[in-house]
């Protein structure tokens, strides 16, 4: 995603670590004053309309790619089924917002996709529209279907005593939302999931839940980050595995760990800011490198998945350059979202068709760029910061209220 101009609102330094969302503000950045924000001041931002819209440029303004919006508009009519369907956590719209454009794009040409978009949404800032965007990718690591040497990593399916409950010391009253993950203990009593080192001290072995193997702890720690990927085994099968579910601990991002300590950086003994620069601290520190995994105390359970592509959270398959993770909260699910970054290959029209554990906050956004070497060197290194537009149907402003 290439070849978009400098946007007028776009902070011009990149920034130095990996974006954690809400720790990082926007430095050097010469903005253009935003029209008026639209915000409820006395309600606690818990999504986009509660953090506030604006209007945004026109379509038209835009500029878009015929490329990168015939890419855009494959992976919004995949998006269909789910957005015409189920509710937006982020209040902006409702299932029938999006029936005529999923209409209309099943039978759009592909040749003419910059028009569809200018013919059927507008745009809106969530917040001040400052974005915050990394990369991921579909992990190609070394595995087994069955454990044998040198492949002793164990990738666990879901377990049946994963449960979601609330714990006795929660009154009744106080229930609210979903309960937590956890399970019940030999006594009967609800207590937290294994950690990340409890299950890899053994707690889930034995129980028949391997799913395949894979060789490096390293490689699978950051698999698991992604949520998706293939074990390409000593014989030349491909195993693709896809995300299953989640222990129910907090995700620590390790990058912002190191960073905190001073481990990351381009003074002496520092590693560089990126992917592969932490990677290279774990296998350069494997006793201390293995305790800060197990300072992020989350653990991914994964399923073999069948198809052409990884699955994103709404069961859609992600495509590369094409979708990116949101915090649904603040970003509909099938959105459309144009970014205007410092990185700029980030640059362009996606999808909103995933999310992540560490994808938190309106305007945070992780973009996917596939398989392979160049899938990885990009994403690894891919923190940029700038604008976001999401695009909602027309009409979608006029109804919220925002002129």
């Amino acid at each position: 995603m290439t070849g978009y101009p400098e946007p007028l609102t776009l902070c011009r330094a990149l920034a130095r670590v990996l974006c954690i969302a809400g720790s990082l503000a926007l430095a050097a950045c010469g903005q253009v004053a935003p029209p008026p924000v639209v915000a409820p001041p006395t309600l606690v931002p818990a999504n986009a309309l509660l953090s506030g819209v604006a209007a945004g440029a026109p379509v038209t303004a835009l500029g878009l790619r015929q490329e990168d919006a015939t890419a855009a508009l494959d992976a919004f009519a995949a998006s269909c089924p789910v957005v015409t369907s189920r509710d937006d956590q982020s209040g902006l719209t409702a299932p029938a917002d999006w029936i005529g454009p999923c209409d209309a794009a099943a039978s759009w040409p592909r040749d003419d996709a910059a028009r569809f978009f200018a013919s059927h949404f507008e745009t809106l800032r969530v917040g001040d529209g400052a974005a915050c965007a990394t990369g991921y990718f579909e992990p190609e690591i070394a595995g087994s279907r069955e454990q044998r040497p040198g492949y002793d990593v164990p990738v666990y399916g879901l377990p049946t005593d994963l449960v979601r409950a609330w714990p006795a010391d929660i009154p009744p009253d106080q229930r609210e939302g979903n309960p937590p993950l956890g399970r019940h203990d030999a006594s009967g009593a609800f207590v937290p999931y294994y950690t990340r080192a409890e299950i890899e001290d053994g707690a889930l072995a034995g129980r028949g839940l391997e799913i395949g193997w894979a060789a490096d702890a390293v490689e699978f720690f950051f698999l698991q980050i992604q949520g998706s990927g293939r074990l390409l085994t000593p014989e030349g099968e491909v195993i693709r595995i896809g995300y299953a579910g989640q222990n129910g601990r907090g995700y620590t991002a390790i990058g912002a760990l190191m960073r905190e300590r001073g481990l990351l950086g381009e003074g002496p003994g520092q590693f560089a800011p990126s992917m592969q620069g932490i990677m290279a601290y774990l296998r350069e520190h494997p006793a201390d490198g293995g305790a800060l995994m197990r300072e992020n105390e989350s653990w991914v359970f994964f399923r073999e998945l069948t198809g052409d592509g990884p699955l994103g959270s709404i069961g859609v398959p992600v495509r590369g350059q094409s979708s990116v993770a949101v915090d649904p909260r603040f970003v509909p699910y099938g959105a459309p979202v144009f970014l205007v970054t410092d990185r700029e290959e980030a640059r362009g029209l996606w999808v909103a068709q995933d999310t992540g554990g560490a994808i938190k906050g309106a305007n945070r956004f992780d973009t996917f760029w596939g398989a392979g070497e160049e899938a990885r060197a990009i994403a690894g290194g891919m923190s940029t910061r700038g604008a976001a537009l999401v695009l909602v149907p027309l009409g979608t402003l006029e109804r919220l209220g925002v002129r």
